[in-house]
């Protein structure tokens, strides 16, 4: 333990460290105002020119110094006359060998005129001559020489900064080292793969890559070569440098981790030298890992935005990475882990196999994932036993790893601000509808007719997704104002699926416009609520049209470009394309709203009974609409519910096996003592002891 803490010691670096500066500054300081405390001339005492000639006349003067560069003269007196009464502020005086007054002249040649006028009245034997000089002192160097200390000063201080610590003790020649920071084996990661759950597919490729290295033969014996690098490819939050800490954590050979905008500097070749010199620092110690999390910030595909003939430090700094990973004089032993989730921006050349030999695709969990995710998460919480990890990943659908922990997180600081004991099932449905719909606002006044529009608003949604077939059904619903402007939420279900038909689009179309529907059937008025769910459905209605090619009158066209380029504004399609599209759109639309009226109409008491019910209670779930109108007209479970009672059957199962087990113990039992029974009366003692161990055997 103690050699673990003095490594780590090592590694983190000393926090005093860099402080020396202080120190010198502080003696300086301290050296000077010594200095000026010292000075003879500070410590002379002020006197008038009369006041001198006195002295003079009375020949207790031993020594005058002019310093002409000043207009001031020194006196020094006498040993014998410093025993005088009339000297006796000199008592204390810390240099006894003068200069022991001082006076200020205004001009040179007038004291030279009144000297020589005082030096006629006293006897020739008696005479002495002043010596001239001329001197500096701290103020005069300071204002001779200070600027050029100042710039000096300056321009050291700025290197130091720009350096930014780039080797020890940040001097400007380390600028160009490497910031990359080494985990080994003194210094290990404590992430492990067990942390990283759901990812099991990538974790398969990613313990691969890390076993090579633990153990080559197994590969090479069949001819398989190690792998130069692998990229991890995923939206944000889904576990990529998670993954990549776990490989830290799990390798037993360095691992070098730095970020893409460590090497990003703003003078001209650095980022290529820490190129350089990381790599260096990674054959040293092969074989190892070098992990660049955001590589998009280095490895952007060349060319793009620049000038004619413009020199681009980004393009040097990839270009040294290229030839590094794969170049002329390569070496083996150092595999490349990078992590982005731009892979479209990345430049070609660094793609292709030899540099990058595998693409690991990271996607937001499925309901699976989100079981496992949340189990992990739900280890340092002290939760309730009814919490459950399957229903809560099946409320919690399109999360990714980064929000399934940000949602256990917000659920305990629920429960804590609560003062509960425990996390309960209640708290985390709470954090998963402030994660989705935002803080909720109850202190937020809203007049009774607009809480009547919202209510019958979230109860057309609600009545909407209820009766048709393939829409989402509801979980939740709430009229509580959340977020900036959200008036009312609702929480849907989505199924856990990848292709979608025409009928389960439509569906989901009606549902959305259900809330508008709602508001002209009750009040036959619009409001503008309903402007998140027109976007959504404007969005939808254009992909069937233009995008997925289930319009009759377009065919099976697509008009969708995935290798589109932002800057590319020219339309695949004529203006005549443009208009049939739009007038496609506004049919569908159309048509999905007349459906969705008359279905709201004809459940126009359910839907009455739902929005009274919401402005009663403000939040309203599944059980309360089964209770309401009843249950679906359709036999298919939601995801929710098929988890739900995958769980109760299991749960049931179990049950009837233990009361099977027990029926055929009470069984056995029963026939035991019977055959006691029956046996000879002369032995029954023996019998009874017999008995006593069965019965004891059976417990």
């Amino acid at each position: 333990m103690k050699k673990t803490q003095r490594s780590n010691k090592n590694i983190l670096g000393d926090p005093n460290r860099g402080n020396y500066q202080i120190w010198i500054i502080s003696a300086l300081l301290v050296a000077i105002m010594g200095f000026t405390y010292f000075s003879k001339t500070n410590a002379a005492i002020t006197i008038t020119e009369r006041r001198f000639e006195e002295m003079l006349l009375s020949n207790d003067v031993e020594k005058v110094i002019l310093i002409k560069n000043k207009d001031v003269v020194e006196v020094t007196l006498k040993q014998e006359a410093l025993q005088n009464s009339k000297y006796i502020e000199l008592k204390d005086n810390r240099f006894s060998n003068g200069p022991h007054y001082k006076f200020k002249i205004v001009d040179a040649k007038i004291f030279n005129d009144n000297f020589n006028r005082i030096q006629e009245k006293i006897p020739e034997d008696r005479q002495i001559n002043y010596e001239p000089e001329e001197r500096q002192g701290l103020d005069d160097i300071f204002f001779n020489y200070g600027f050029i200390f100042l710039l000096l000063f300056g321009f050291w201080f700025l290197m130091k900064r720009m350096s930014g610590g780039g080797g020890p003790g940040g001097q400007i020649f380390n600028i160009g080292k490497s910031k990359a920071a080494l985990f080994d084996a003194e210094n290990k990661v404590k992430v492990t793969f067990k942390d990283a759950a759901g990812l099991e597919e990538a974790k398969e490729e990613i313990k691969e890559i890390v076993e090579f290295l633990q153990n080559p033969g197994k590969f090479t014996k069949l001819g398989g070569k190690i792998p130069k690098g692998a990229l991890l490819v995923g939206p944000p939050g889904t576990g990529k440098t998670l993954l990549a800490k776990a490989v830290a954590g799990e390798a037993a050979v360095p691992f070098f981790t730095l970020s893409g905008s460590d090497f990003v500097e703003m003078f001209v070749g650095v980022g290529a030298a820490r190129v350089r010199d990381l790599f260096k620092q990674a054959k040293e110690k092969a074989p190892c890992i070098i992990f660049i999390d955001e590589i998009d910030a280095i490895g952007r595909s060349r060319g793009k935005g620049q000038m004619p003939g413009s020199n681009d430090e980004r393009e040097n700094t990839l270009n040294s990475l290229l030839v590094e990973m794969d170049g002329f004089a390569t070496d083996v032993g150092v595999i490349i882990l990078a992590a982005t989730n731009r892979p479209d921006v990345l430049d070609s050349a660094l793609l292709r196999p030899g540099r990058f030999d595998r693409q690991i695709s990271i996607d937001k969990p499925d309901i699976v994932g989100r079981d496992a995710i949340f189990k992990v998460h739900l280890k340092p919480i002290k939760f309730h036993k009814e919490v459950d990890s399957r229903k809560l990943a099946a409320q919690t659908p399109g999360f990714a790893g980064a929000e399934i922990a940000n949602v256990c997180n917000e659920a305990a600081l629920i429960a804590a601000r609560k003062d509960k004991k425990t996390v309960e099932m209640v708290d985390f449905q709470d954090a998963i509808d402030r994660v989705i719909g935002g803080l909720e606002k109850k202190s937020k006044i809203i007049s009774p007719v607009e809480k009547e529009i919202v209510a019958f608003h979230e109860a057309g949604h609600a009545i909407a997704g209820w009766f048709l077939e393939h829409a989402d059904p509801l979980v939740k619903v709430s009229i509580v104002p959340r977020g900036v402007a959200a008036l009312g939420y609702a929480q849907y279900l989505p199924k856990e699926q990848f292709l979608y038909q025409t009928e389960q689009l439509m569906d989901e179309m009606c549902m959305a416009l259900g809330g508008r529907a709602a508001e002209e059937i009750k009040f036959s008025k619009i409001s503008t609520g309903a402007l998140s769910d027109l976007e959504r459905i404007t969005k939808m209605a254009y992909s069937i049209v233009s995008v997925y090619g289930m319009n009759g009158k377009l065919g099976n066209v697509s008009f969708y470009d995935s290798k589109q380029s932002e800057y590319n504004f020219n339309k695949p399609y004529s203006d005549a394309t443009a208009e049939l599209i739009d007038e496609e759109v506004k049919k569908l639309i159309s048509n999905a709203y007349e459906r969705t009226l008359s279905l709201l109409k004809k459940h126009k008491a359910e839907l009455e009974t739902v929005a009274k019910e919401l402005l009663d209670k403000e939040i309203i779930f599944q059980a309360d609409l089964e209770r309401l109108i009843g249950k679906r007209p359709f036999e298919q479970p939601t995801t929710y519910q098929a988890f739900a009672d995958q769980k109760n059957s299991k749960q049931e199962e179990k049950a009837d096996i233990e009361e099977d087990l027990g029926n055929v113990v009470n069984e056995l039992k029963k026939n035991i003592l019977t055959e006691i029974k029956e046996e000879r009366p002369d032995s029954s003692k023996k019998s009874n002891a017999e008995s006593g161990d069965n019965k004891k055997s059976i417990k």
